[in-house]
């Protein structure tokens, strides 16, 4: 799964990184331990709106960056508090699954990241480790994203905007960490990923390139990650394992 990931990057590095346009009005932050339920940056791609808010379809879709929040609340939900229980999205049943097919076929985002941290149990401990790309290139997780009003007939106010992670059984080196892992769309799979008028994604949720995989740090971290309230570099930093079972969650 994907629980917590690291985003740091600025939007103006990731303007030219993803060849978005920003749209994320100041409040895109810097977060070493970005936790469910918190507002982030993603990359979408969206046909042009006119006055009235209707799509026109035949003008070229657009690419950006956006706030959303993490955790999908499908549009028929009636409470959006449902939507801490489905940061992560399974690519094997994406497309069966209510709450999620109608969002994998048009309204699919990217979600730009560090790299991200998953926990390997040995015995009762659980050692973290981060996951990245020595190059220092983002990570592009797939997702889809959502857009929800309450169903109270109030139709003026802001619609809440949120977004799962797809996740894939794990490959190659991850395996020795967890079994699952989140799906990584290469950088010539974006323009298919990101494409509103592509409904079909038979070709889109396939796994993250072995080689691609293979070329990931599996940096060994300190506990102090655990904590959703502990943010800095520090948390990227290698550490040596010696993990205190007290301190884990």
């Amino acid at each position: 799964m994907c629980g917590r990931y690291a985003a740091t990057k600025d939007p103006a590095k990731l303007i030219d990184e993803f060849a978005a346009v920003d749209l994320t009005e100041g409040a895109a932050r810097e977060d070493y331990n970005v936790a469910p339920t918190k507002n982030v940056v993603t990359v979408v791609q969206r046909h042009p709106r006119d006055a009235d808010g209707q799509v026109l379809e035949d003008e070229p879709a657009e690419r950006s960056l956006r706030i959303m929040k993490w955790g999908l609340v499908p549009f028929w939900a009636k409470d959006p508090s449902v939507g801490s229980r489905m940061i992560n999205t399974r690519a094997e049943t994406a497309a069966e699954k209510p709450a999620f097919k109608r969002a994998l076929k048009s309204r699919r985002c990217l979600v730009p990241a560090d790299g991200w941290f998953e926990w390997r149990r040995t015995g009762k401990e659980k050692e973290p480790f981060y996951m990245t790309d020595p190059s220092g290139s983002s990570l592009a997780f797939g997702g889809i994203w959502e857009s929800w009003r309450p169903k109270d007939g109030s139709s003026d106010s802001e619609p809440l905007i949120t977004f799962s992670i797809i996740t894939t059984d794990a490959e190659g080196q991850l395996r020795g960490i967890h079994d699952r892992m989140p799906l990584i769309v290469p950088r010539e799979h974006w323009d298919g990923w990101l494409d509103p008028d592509q409904s079909s994604v038979d070709g889109l949720l396939v796994p993250t390139p072995p080689d691609f995989v293979e070329s990931l740090e599996l940096r060994p971290i300190s506990t102090l990650v655990n904590n959703v309230r502990n943010n800095g570099p520090q948390l990227l930093t290698r550490t040596e394992p010696s993990v205190d079972s007290d301190a884990l969650f």
